[in-house]
């Protein structure tokens, strides 16, 4: 692989506060430009020349150039495997940033989907003291391909993987200018990141989109200085070298390793007179330095920063009077017969009035009138604040979809909407939540917080607090009120009511206090009571309330999010399903809708996925897997399980086929479980992650093979003479019943590295709308 990194100087970026001369620019004795860049200490000019603070700050100036360019080390910035490491050219170095030259990722294809041309990016810039800035993105562009960054194994020891997808029909789709997804799209960088791997990969091998974008590309660089320019940036030939000239990777670039008070008082304290350390707030340590206000200079050579002389220039300066300097400041004043603050930006310099008379009458009038006016004041002030409040609160009705509401409330009248729900005010939710704080922070889901909140009655309320939103966000949440305001079912979250007068708009719930399903599965705390029984009792009870949504409801709803963690538990253990944010309403006479996709790794319907097809059957295969986690006891997805167990789906599938089902079992689901039972129930999972919705069951079909398992006599799993049978293996033609014909073909048409498997690319497609 080669070497990505982006970057160019769109503007001189100053050192320090205010002009920097250059005789503090460097260390006595070293040039401080190479080329048209200048170069500041602690970074110096000359590999090994003292000239620098450390290696790491070495710049090497290779003057064959014309003019001569500047480089970073080799030495500290190379990754010692099979990357073909380019020279990383600087073109700017300021106080906080270094910008360097970039490289782009591309993959070409002809007309019958072979590559024809192929470079991938990557850098590491571990053991040293840069980090990648949050003013850097991923971009990827062309309308076939997805892009993916993960960390270089044995270097970075970050846990990550950041990706986003650009696809589109036709050249009539693409807007310019907007990196959305549709030609381009964008993601941010983990935050402290030393070093990644970058590739660009397809999805159909440009088969279907050839005839206008024939390559994809994929970089990492200054999101603000990339404007996307359509389609044309497809067709054009000069993409790679544009993006190169104008497009900058920026490092963050810090001195040591520890916190300023770790330094302090030791030689590798660099701050000098006159300036202020501060600590780097990636929490990867290291600190800067920086002139304190009044002062300019390098705050890294000796004597340090030197006062600004704010009134050596009278036509600059702020003064309307005498201006005197001091250090770090400066004073105004006024000469000698006239009065004021002295400040152009103030009152100025007026001349004194001598008269006795004129001061005392003055004064007089200024005490009645000042009365009069204190009491006008008063009563208007009054009267202001309260039409202002009013007005506040009706600004934000609307602004929070309030007419929205109402209108949807009045079309779904008589169709199950629950009359009863309560419009909050705002002082009521305040005094019940201690005004919002965050000791009563129960959690955080993808669309707000939400907070545990104590009526005046008594009751134990649940307070969702939404995110401040786009129009979008208002029809996500006037969504999920009107889904909320129809059910009415024990395994359901009741909502309570709402609460519009907000900047934020909240929706009041029935608090669910005893955590999630996904807690009690994945912490050995809350193991104990999942016994086999109250596992199927929980299958059960949400089975039916999904298949009561599905079917029951005055609208089917589809819910579009089902997982553990959405699995709410009261304290009687009783099943609560939760979370409608992302659920849709479907028409009587439609089975399915077209929607952006949304939903979570490890559990996101494929079908849905590649459609974009929402039907009831997604909900389906979602608690598919569902029933995974409580059969098993594992994660959905877990990056730290071996390949083969990595996606839970993938590998019980595989279990089935090869017959060691029994084997990935949680062991307490065999003790207590019956033969009979887990055979069933393993072919009901089958049926619900069948790739094709349509074979699937319905909810109600799945509620009611539950409730029938439930009912099997347990047969234990001991011989005749008492000695505890070992796990069991089943029979060919039982793993071939269950296992079917294929796992997922969705996934073997999707070209992957070494790196990544098909699962988890499909899972990474689900992440790019964000929750």
């Amino acid at each position: 692989m080669y070497l990505l990194f982006v970057v160019m100087c769109l503007s001189h970026h100053t050192f320090s506060r205010g002009a920097t001369t250059n005789a503090t620019i460097a260390l006595p004795g070293c040039p401080s430009k190479c080329g048209s860049l200048t170069v500041p200490y602690p970074f110096g000019i000359g590999s090994g020349s003292g000239c620098s603070i450390g290696p790491w700050f070495d710049i090497t100036c290779n003057t064959s150039f014309n003019p001569p360019k500047a480089f970073l080390p080799a030495d500290i910035f190379t990754y010692k495997g099979n990357l073909s490491i380019d020279r990383v050219e600087v073109v700017d170095i300021s106080d906080e940033h270094v910008r360097v030259k970039n490289a782009v990722a591309f993959k070409c294809y002809d007309q019958t989907g072979n590559v024809t041309s192929f470079k991938p990016t990557g850098i590491t810039a571990a053991n040293s003291y840069f980090t990648f800035s949050q003013l850097n993105n991923l971009i990827a562009v062309g309308c076939d391909d997805y892009a993916v960054i993960s960390p270089v194994a044995g270097i970075e020891y970050k846990n990550f993987t950041v990706g986003c997808v650009s696809i589109c029909s036709g050249v009539q789709d693409v807007p310019v200018g907007s990196c959305s997804g549709i030609g381009c799209c964008t993601t941010s960088l983990p935050k402290g990141l030393t070093t990644y791997l970058a590739n660009v990969y397809t999805i159909y091998d440009h088969m279907d989109v050839w005839s206008f974008d024939k390559c994809g590309y994929t970089f990492v660089g200054e999101h603000s200085a990339f404007t996307f320019s359509g389609a044309s940036d497809f067709t054009d030939p000069n993409f790679v070298d544009r993006i190169v000239d104008t497009v900058p990777v920026v490092l963050n670039w810090v001195v040591g390793s520890k916190s300023c008070d770790e330094y302090k008082y030791t030689s590798d304290y660099y701050c000098q007179n006159n300036s202020v350390c501060v600590d780097f707030e990636s929490g990867n340590g290291g600190y800067r330095c920086t002139c304190k206000d009044g002062y300019q200079g390098n705050p890294y050579l000796s004597p340090g920063c030197h006062d600004i002389d704010e009134c050596a220039d009278p036509n600059k300066n702020p003064c309307n009077g005498t201006c005197t300097n001091l250090p770090g400041s400066y004073k105004c004043s006024c000469p000698r017969g006239y009065e004021g603050d002295g400040r152009k930006d103030g009152k100025g310099c007026t001349a004194r009035n001598s008269s006795s008379s004129y001061v005392l009458k003055l004064s007089l009038g200024m005490g009645f009138g000042f009365i009069s006016l204190l009491m006008g004041i008063g009563w208007l002030y009054f009267s202001h604040q309260r039409r202002k409040i009013i007005k506040m609160r009706e600004k934000f009705f609307l602004k929070n979809g309030g007419m929205l509401l109402k209108q949807q409330l009045d079309s779904n009248a008589g169709g199950g909407v629950n009359h009863s729900t309560k419009i909050f005010t705002t002082e009521e939710l305040e005094r019940a939540t201690e005004n919002f704080s965050n000791d009563m922070i129960l959690g955080r889901g993808g669309y707000g917080t939400v907070y545990k909140g104590i009526l005046p009655n008594g009751n134990i309320v649940a307070i969702k607090k939404s995110r401040v939103m786009d129009e979008s966000q208002i029809e996500q949440f006037i969504n999920e009120v009107v889904i909320l305001t129809q059910i009415n079912h024990r395994n359901v979250v009741k909502l309570l009511g709402c609460c519009l007068e907000t900047e934020v708009p909240l929706l009041v719930y029935e608090c669910v206090s005893n955590g999630t399903l996904f807690h009690h599965i994945h912490t050995n705390g809350g193991m104990a009571w999942l016994s086999w029984d109250n596992r199927l009792r929980i299958a059960i009870e949400s089975a039916g309330a999904l298949a009561y949504l599905h079917s029951a409801a005055s609208k089917p709803i589809i819910h579009r999010d089902v997982k553990s963690a959405n699995i709410l538990l009261d304290d009687n253990l009783v099943t609560k399903i939760s979370d409608f944010g992302a659920s849709r309403l479907i028409p009587l006479d439609k089975e399915q809708v077209t929607t952006l996709v949304q939903g979570t790794l490890g559990y996101l319907d494929p079908e849905y996925f590649h459609t974009s097809q929402l039907t009831d059957k997604s909900d389906v295969y979602s608690f598919g897997v569902v029933l995974l986690e409580l059969l098993t006891g594992k994660k959905p997805l877990c990056m730290e399980r071996s390949q083969v167990e990595r996606n839970l789906t993938t590998y019980f599938l595989n279990a089935l086929r090869t017959g060691t089902l029994f084997q990935i079992l949680d062991p307490r689901v065999i003790r207590e479980g019956s033969f009979e039972q887990l055979q069933e129930i393993a072919s009901l999972v089958k049926r619900c992650l069948d790739i094709h919705g349509f074979n699937r069951p319905t909810m109600k079909e799945v509620a009611m093979e539950l409730e029938r398992l439930r009912r099997f006599t347990r047969q234990p799993w001991v011989d005749q003479q008492g000695s505890q049978v070992g796990l069991v293996q089943m029979n060919e033609g039982e793993t071939s019943d269950l296992y079917g014909d294929s796992i997922n073909p969705y996934m073997d048409s999707i070209e992957l590295s070494s790196h990544y498997t098909s699962d988890q690319v499909v899972l990474l497609y689900a992440a790019n709308e964000p929750r």
